[in-house]
């Protein structure tokens, strides 16, 4: 049994950020349990930028901001969390820049500053195309520096408390295959998202399988709207691979076969820059009305044409696109168009918290894509998710120190370890007449297919019964590498077990809100509803493992509901 004072999962922008807060605290004994590396957490994929109201380029305020934000998301954000998000967002950017972060400056030095979709003025602040990269490596280095304690390559297993407040955790030693207890007094979750749920085209890394939602899910925490999945309009063709929304903040055009820019019919005055939702909606149609390209191995796509920027400016701005999409597409944008389609991205929904991060089991916080505070409700706007994970990261490392001052360690039953063991052990036992490949894509088909860009009762119901059926037929998986170190058979078996688990409330959600907001876009719901929906959705499992419904008011303070419009 290890014991900590605080223990974070995650070692992306929010974990680090909640590691460097409590690291502030001289005395306390903090660990970050990771599966990855901490410089390959998926923080590093995010490229665009990350969005404060500095004024730098035109003027802005935090209340612009917000309005932005509580606008993108639909009207379903949580608007006391978002004000507080936006408030922060200077001061936190200028903490980073004084902890070295290398953004990209405009000529008089000042951070420079760029359009992204959304957004009234040029918000984003940006390191090229490589913003999430230099963040974690930043991030990192001061965790170093500071001391914080590393448990690389270990995967959380499970939650254990006592019904009031948090005792610890179990997780399992990557190196040598140990099931190990470990005792803490706060645990903050920061696992990332899940959209690998969406296996076969997402922009997400390996390890975005929502292990946090799903260890809460089964130790009775609610998760919040988890029928918000966010598909970013521009994914590469063939693999899904991120072509940051930078690209279009730049000055890239869409284009669809008949050589129009087609956002001009979809949203006239933002075109391209119109908010993610929108955006995916408008390609995935021009492509269902045959205004798109399909090339030799029947991948349907549009193009969005980055040559009229100059040379200069893709290899000053964009030269991560760049190496991408001549790596994966055989194209040079400095000399071709590069075929995108929608890719699933983010996860809206996760972790029911409130604004400190704080969850409803004492000393239990989720924090960035695992969590729900929620300020990004039905749609997140681009620039915001590196934003709410360094700002609520923080606010979540802090609250969680004051939080335990005093308190003492809730009894840990040594059972909770050798009940992990018998799971991973039925594992290893199982009659392996089911192949863990083929139940991953045949739950990325249905989710494709039944909740994605476009979704219906059918559709959805189809998904719903097919997420079951793969459920109990996963009950026959069998991990066949019986070594213990390194076992990657079993990581990814148990990944896949909790990709089913957040699938089913994905599902479960988009079939009860009967409405068509933000992400969730329903052909038989095409509307929003305010007078019914503007709340949100409220999952748990009872004691009887089955899931139940429930909602909860949006916070609304200065900006009432109103039509979205671009």
């Amino acid at each position: 049994m290890l014991t900590y004072d605080i223990v974070i999962v995650g070692a992306g922008g929010g974990g680090l950020y909640a590691a460097l807060e409590t690291s502030r605290c001289k005395g306390l004994r903090v660990a970050v349990l990771t599966k990855v590396y901490p410089t390959r957490s998926h923080t590093g994929a995010a490229q665009g930028g990350i969005n404060a109201a500095l004024g730098n380029v035109a003027p802005d305020s935090p209340e612009k901001h917000a309005y932005d934000t509580v606008k993108g998301s639909d009207f379903l954000a949580d608007q006391d969390a978002v004000e507080l998000m936006c408030e922060m967002a200077p001061k936190v950017i200028r903490e980073m820049e004084h902890m070295g972060l290398p953004f990209s400056r405009l000529s008089d030095g000042r951070i420079a500053q760029r359009p992204f979709g959304g957004a009234s003025f040029p918000r984003t602040c940006y390191a090229a195309d490589k913003t999430g990269h230099v963040m974690l490596q930043t991030l990192y280095e001061q965790c170093i520096r500071f001391g914080v304690e590393f448990l690389n390559e270990w995967f959380a297993l499970s939650l254990v408390h006592n019904g009031e407040r948090i005792a610890g955790l179990t997780a399992v030693n990557l190196r040598t295959g140990s099931i190990v207890g470990i005792r803490a007094r706060a645990v903050i979750l920061a696992t990332g998202g899940h959209a690998r749920i969406y296996w076969k085209r997402t922009s997400n890394a390996l390890g975005n399988t929502g292990d946090g939602p799903a260890m809460a899910l089964r130790a009775g925490v609610p998760l919040k709207d988890m029928e918000f999945v966010q598909f970013h309009p521009t994914g590469l063709r063939r693999t899904g691979i991120l072509v940051t929304e930078g690209a279009r903040g730049e000055g890239g055009y869409l284009i669809n076969a008949k050589g129009e820019r087609f956002m001009e019919r979809y949203a006239p005055e933002k075109m391209e820059l119109a908010p993610r939702d929108l955006v995916s909606r408008a390609i995935e149609t021009e492509i269902m009305e045959g205004r798109g390209f399909e090339d030799e191995e029947g991948n349907k796509f549009v193009y969005l044409d980055l040559r009229h920027l100059g040379r200069k400016k893709i290899l000053e701005r964009l030269p991560q696109i760049r190496e991408l999409a001549i790596d994966f597409e055989g194209v040079d944008p400095i000399e071709e168009p590069i075929p995108v389609r929608p890719t699933a991205h983010y996860s809206m929904g996760g972790i029911d918290t409130d604004k400190f991060g704080r969850t409803s089991i004492k000393g239990l916080y989720a924090v960035g894509e695992c969590g729900c505070v929620s300020v990004h409700g039905a749609n997140r706007l681009g620039g915001n998710s590196l934003l709410d994970i360094v700002v609520f990261g923080k606010i979540a490392g802090k609250d969680a120190v004051e939080s335990i001052e005093g308190l003492d360690f809730v009894s840990f039953p040594e059972s909770k370890v050798k009940d992990e063991g018998e799971r991973i052990k039925a594992l290893f036992n199982s009659d392996g007449s089911e192949k863990l490949s083929q139940l991953r894509n045949e739950l990325s088909d249905v989710m494709s297919e039944g909740v994605g860009i476009f979704r219906s009762e059918e559709g959805i119901r189809r998904a719903l019964n097919k997420v079951r059926e793969i459920k109990e037929r996963a009950k026959k998986l069998k991990v066949y590498d019986t070594e213990l170190t390194f076992n990657t058979n079993l990581q990814q078996t148990l990944e896949f077990l909790n990709m089913i688990e957040v699938a089913e409330t994905i599902a479960l959600g988009a079939l009860e809100r009967k409405e068509s907001r933000g992400a969730h876009s329903r052909t038989d719901y095409p509307k929003r509803d305010d007078e019914k929906f503007l709340k949100h959705s409220i999952i748990r499992k009872g004691d009887d493992g089955e899931l139940r419904v429930s909602w909860k008011p949006v916070v609304i303070t200065k900006f009432p509901p109103e039509e979205r419009k671009y």
